[in-house]
């Protein structure tokens, strides 16, 4: 009886064993076809465009439009106001290829599901214009300005007395923007200590932005041991360095870096108040080896008769401005189509960029594409293969961020990160990422 109880209790756990892996299984699978799904699909106006996922799913796609009361709603495809994409694809099986058009800009919902079953995922499909952009590949020398002047720690001091003292200990916090004092506005850092030596001891009151939110403090400042009253803090008003413009428009509008510029001691993206960018020459190149990455050496002056343009947003997705025409002299290749997500392949590509003194194209490997990766920058995983860029370089290193990606005719992203340990390899954005900042 012992034993027949003992090999029905094995049996038992042998079966719960089996379920879990095979719900582990599922799992893993449903989130890795999960992923290989964007959420968002971009298509050309008045170009067709093949979607070849290879997954048994079958999808209903309605049209999104603005009522009159400007919110939102949802037609079918080939309903009142009807779309270009054709009324027997409202319904489509992504088990095989799939050819898609739209004759105008519009936006779409694609609603997915595995076996035609079980819900899955939800798509957006988003029309865009056919756009060419040059690339440009050259460095650039960059400098901002902080909105207000940017909070990188609190900590404390000793006072003139011989006491420590933290005057700004839970009033503010590291990633703040102090906007003014006393009613003051504050937009450099000097100016901004200066004001609060010169408080004579009394409270001062900040205004704050911390996230959305803009507040009022108060803050008595102490005098530390030489007499000069200090709130405990450290701030930053500016950031400069080298990076690479990805491409200019018809109009003159740039992109560049791929990633936002952050700030060294928070890692958050700066907030802009204004950014100027310079002709940069470059002077030495240090080789990324195993666990150190290299970087390019700029050498910035920082006069107008040096400024290349204007930048006006510094996002997740990169530095945007305009150009003035001393840059645009300066570019030297023709204008490409765009390749969105779904026209990138696995393979052969070449990257844009300037290390040497010289323009030129060098040839990489395209690894893999993450169509929906959580990290938008790090969508395009890639090896540098061109001997002469690796000798140059070690492959990818810092100042290179923003080196358009073109491969088939089409401009398809930018680098963006080099592997720590490997500096042949890194990410980069896909291009259509950065048309939407």
């Amino acid at each position: 009886m012992k034993n027949k109880k003992r090999k029905k209790m094995y049996r038992r756990c042998l079966l719960c064993a089996l379920i879990f892996t095979c719900l582990t299984l599922a799992g893993v699978g449903f989130l890795y076809y999960y992923e290989k799904i964007p959420g968002n699909i971009k298509l050309k106006m008045g170009e067709e465009q093949v979607l070849n996922i290879g997954l048994p799913l079958e999808g209903e796609i309605i049209r999104i439009q603005e009522n009159t009361s400007g919110d939102s709603a949802a037609v079918p495809a080939n309903g009142q106001g009807e779309s270009n994409i054709p009324a027997d694809s409202i319904y489509i099986d992504l088990s095989s290829p799939v050819t898609m058009r739209a004759d105008t800009l519009s936006s779409y919902r694609m609603t997915l599901k595995l076996f035609g079953v079980i819900p899955f995922k939800q798509v957006n499909i988003d029309v865009i214009e056919n756009m060419t952009l040059t690339p440009v590949g050259l460095p650039v020398g960059i400098y901002m300005k902080t909105d207000g002047v940017l909070v990188i720690g609190v900590g404390d001091f000793i006072s003139v007395n011989g006491s420590s003292v933290s005057p700004s200990r839970y009033l503010l916090k590291t990633g703040d923007y102090i906007l003014s004092l006393n009613g003051e506005a504050v937009t450099e850092k000097a100016d901004f200590i200066e004001m609060v030596e010169d408080c004579g001891g009394q409270p001062v009151v900040l205004s704050v932005r911390r996230g959305g939110e803009i507040f009022d403090i108060e803050v008595q400042p102490y005098q530390n041991q030489s007499g000069e009253y200090k709130l405990g803090i450290w701030v930053r008003d500016n950031a400069q360095g080298v990076g690479t413009m990805t491409f200019v428009d018809g109009e003159g509008n740039f992109g560049a870096l791929g990633h936002g510029i952050n700030d060294v001691d928070t890692g958050m993206i700066m907030e802009l108040s204004s950014g100027t960018l310079y002709k940069t020459d470059i002077v030495a190149i240090k080789k990324g080896v195993r666990g150190e990455p290299g970087e390019m050496t700029g050498m910035i002056e920082y006069n107008d008769n040096n400024i290349f343009g204007i930048i006006t947003d510094n996002t997740e997705r990169g530095i945007f401005g305009t150009c003035n025409d001393k840059m645009l002299a300066c570019i030297s290749a023709e204008p490409l189509p765009i390749g969105l997500k779904q026209e990138v392949e696995i393979g052969p590509a070449e990257i844009l960029c300037m290390v040497d003194g010289e323009l030129k194209y060098y040839d990489i490997v395209i690894k893999e594409c993450h169509f929906d990766h959580d990290n938008i920058n790090r969508g395009i995983v890639l090896q540098v293969t061109d001997p002469e860029l690796i000798a140059l370089t070690g492959g990818i290193i810092q100042g290179m961020s923003g080196a358009p990606i073109i491969q088939n005719g089409r401009l398809i992203g930018a680098v963006t990160h080099v592997l720590i340990n490997d500096s042949t390899s890194g990410y980069g954005i896909f291009i259509e990422e950065m048309i939407v900042h």
